[in-house]
């Protein structure tokens, strides 16, 4: 009885400084670790919410671009930092839910190592061309990998685009030679400079140029066409019904952070989610705003995991 009571004792002790940890957070710049190259449409995403995060909180909020790796190094970066909540992971499909599929030995786990703290948007897939490209349409591709029994030099910036583009290349019935870069910048310079033939990559980041007609967009990956290039088809439209695919990004820290803190975190974009800034920067990127809480995303982020999955299984890739 007397050890219960001394344990009890104990515990009252410190669910004090437990509840009180959030009380004086943040004290420091709060650093927000990208896994791509700056000009992707992620880190733009970064870019924007860790400016209303710092608004909010009253702290600077820093971004740094952490590439390479299929996102490894980024996670790495949050998983050796302190878990306090001052590092923050810039999550996506491809960290979260592709990741566990395609890569052998992946030195972590998204669910027991990271915890979500919010959603933040989720967009459209474009697959693009130089604009001088002969290909003008899906069956333009498939027709030119048939015809000059070559595969097409492919670009994408993470694991999860290759993926889907795998995905496509299946259910048509073609290869792609993939060439993996580190962000959407380089392959938006060799596509105009037609080192490249063909790319898939996020519409927010893509779309300036896509407006300038300085690139071209052939297909869309949602269910509908984009609100922003209404004459552009989808990859269902052209023949491929089944595939409708989205990426999406949020903000995690390490599973170790205090709850309290956490909360604090998630509270804070949530009011970020709700401002008529937001609202507007999903529009104008085209996207759509993704405010789930933590529960919310972590269901989510599951559910993705098993879709990619299925995926991985339909296009045949295997963990390298």
């Amino acid at each position: 009885m007397r050890k219960i009571f001394l344990a009890f004792i104990g515990l009252m002790a410190v669910a004090p400084l437990a509840l009180g940890q959030a009380k004086d957070f943040p004290n420091r710049a709060i650093k927000v670790i990208v896994p791509f190259t700056a000009g992707s449409g992620s880190d733009t995403s970064a870019r924007f919410f860790g400016e209303k995060m710092s608004a909010i909180l009253g702290q600077t909020v820093v971004v740094e671009n952490r590439p390479g790796a299929s996102g490894v190094i980024a996670v790495s970066t949050v998983k050796s930092a302190p878990a306090d909540g001052h590092t923050i992971l810039l999550a996506s499909i491809s960290l979260m839910s592709v990741n566990p599929v395609t890569v052998k030995d992946l030195p972590y786990d998204p669910i027991k190592d990271l915890k979500p703290i919010a959603g933040l948007s989720r967009g459209m897939a474009a697959i693009i061309v130089p604009q001088n490209s002969k290909l003008v349409t899906l069956a333009d591709v498939v027709k030119a990998s048939k015809d000059d029994k070559k595969s097409l030099s492919a670009g994408t910036y993470s694991a999860g685009y290759q993926l889907i583009f795998e995905w496509f290349a299946n259910l048509a019935g073609i290869k792609f030679n993939h060439i993996p870069y580190k962000g959407g910048a380089p392959i938006y310079a060799d596509l105009m400079g037609n080192q490249l033939e063909i790319a898939i990559v996020d519409v927010g980041g893509a779309a300036p140029l896509l407006k300038s007609g300085k690139l071209r967009a052939i297909a869309m990956s949602g269910e509908t066409r984009h609100p922003m290039f209404p004459d552009v088809p989808t990859v269902k439209e052209s023949g491929y019904p089944e595939y409708v695919t989205y990426t999406w990004t949020s903000f995690s820290v390490r599973s170790e952070t205090p709850d309290d803190i956490t909360a604090k975190l998630a509270e804070t974009l949530q009011k970020a989610l709700a401002t008529n800034e937001a609202k507007e920067y999903g529009r104008s990127t085209g996207g759509e705003l993704m405010p789930y809480g933590p529960a919310e995303m972590q269901k989510f982020q599951r559910e993705e995991l098993e879709r990619f999955r299925r995926i991985a299984t339909i296009a045949g890739v295997k963990p390298q």
